[in-house]
C-alpha cells in the first residue's frame, strides 16, 4: 500500500480561520498548505497519485497481477473527501465502537469539482442509512451481492484517472495490440513530475524520517497507506540503492504494523486514514 509524502511541513501558528468561512473552505485551504512547494504547479489527488505509482512508464498500464490497486483507488476518494471536509467517521459514543464498525456520515455536500470525488459524495447523500469505511470501499468497487447496491459502484474508474492526468500532462495517450485486441494505454511523458512524488515518498522515510505517524503530514501518511492497500509500495523504492531499500521498506512496515486504533484515537484529522489501514487489513 502507498501514501504520497509531502516534505514541507505546514508552518504552525497560523491564524485561525476567517469569521464566516465554512468548514469545507477550511479544509481546502489546509489541503493547499499541505502541498510541499515544488508540487504546487500540478496538483493531484491522491487517487491519482496512487495510480501513477502504479503505471509502468513506458507501457502505459499497471500490472495485470495487481488485483488491489480497484479497491485501493476507492480507499484513497474516502480519505481524499476526508481530508477536504466532505464526510467524517461517526463521532464516539460512551460505549466506543472499533474503527470498522462506525459509520461515514456527509459533512458536507459541496461540490469539489473532481468528478470521481463528487459523484461518491452523491451516493453517500443518497444512502438510506450509513456504511461503514469497509463496506462503502465494497460498494464503490462492485463487491456485493446485493443487486439494489450495485448502483453505487463506481466504473472505468483507472481510466478516468488516467484521463485526468493526461489533461494535466503528466499521461499521453496511445493504442497498443494485444494480438487478439487493441488497448488504450497511458504512457508517462511528464517524467520529472513523478520522479518528483517518488522522491518525497523515499524521502519521507529515509532524511526527513520523524518516526512517528502524528508529525507526519496526514497526505503523506494517507498515500504510505494508500500505496501499501493498492500494492504499489515495491514500485516506491525500487530505485533505492540496496542499503536505503531496506530502511525505508523496514520503517513504512513499522508504520503500517502500528494498531489502527490506537493512532486513530491520538486525533490531528486522521480517523479515516487509519479506518482505511484498518479495513485493508482486515480484507
Amino acid at each position: 500500500m502507498t501514501t504520497l509524502t509531502h516534505r514541507g511541513r505546514r508552518a504552525e501558528g497560523r491564524g485561525s480561520e476567517k469569521k464566516g468561512e465554512g468548514e469545507e473552505e477550511a479544509a481546502e485551504r489546509e489541503l493547499n498548505e499541505d502541498e510541499p512547494d515544488d508540487s504546487k504547479d500540478i496538483r493531484l489527488t491522491l487517487m491519482e497519485e496512487v495510480l501513477l505509482l502504479g503505471l509502468k512508464d513506458k507501457e502505459g498500464y499497471t500490472s495485470f497481477w495487481n488485483d488491489c490497486i480497484s479497491s485501493g483507488l476507492r480507499g484513497g476518494i474516502l480519505i481524499e473527501l476526508a481530508l477536504r471536509g466532505r464526510i467524517r467517521l461517526e463521532p464516539l459514543a460512551l460505549r466506543k465502537k472499533r474503527l470498522l464498525e462506525r459509520k461515514v456520515l456527509l459533512k458536507s455536500d459541496a461540490p469539489t469539482g473532481d468528478v470521481l470525488l463528487d459523484e461518491t459524495l452523491r451516493h453517500i447523500k443518497a444512502t438510506e442509512t450509513a456504511e461503514t469505511v469497509q463496506t462503502w470501499i465494497e460498494l464503490l468497487t462492485g463487491e456485493t451481492w446485493n443487486p439494489f447496491k450495485l448502483q453505487y459502484q463506481l466504473r472505468n474508474v483507472r481510466e478516468r484517472l488516467a484521463k485526468a492526468l493526461v489533461e494535466k500532462g503528466i499521461l499521453t495517450t496511445e493504442k497498443q495490440n494485444f494480438l487478439l485486441f487493441d488497448m488504450t494505454t497511458h504512457p508517462v511523458c511528464n517524467a520529472s513530475e513523478k520522479q518528483r512524488l517518488l522522491k518525497r515518498l523515499q524521502e519521507s522515510v529515509l532524511e526527513r524520517w520523524v518516526n512517528e505517524p502524528q508529525r507526519m503530514e496526514r497526505r503523506t501518511l494517507a498515500l504510505l497507506v494508500l500505496a501499501h492497500a493498492s500494492d504499489v509500495l515495491e514500485n516506491v523504492f525500487a530505485s533505492l540503492a540496496d542499503d536505503k531499500y531496506d530502511v525505508a521498506m523496514n520503517r513504512t512496515k513499522d508504520l503500517l504494523d502500528m494498531d489502527p486504533e490506537v493512532e486513530a484515537a491520538k486525533g490531528k484529522g486522521m480517523e479515516m486514514i487509519w479506518a482505511v489501514l484498518a479495513a485493508f487489513n482486515k480484507s
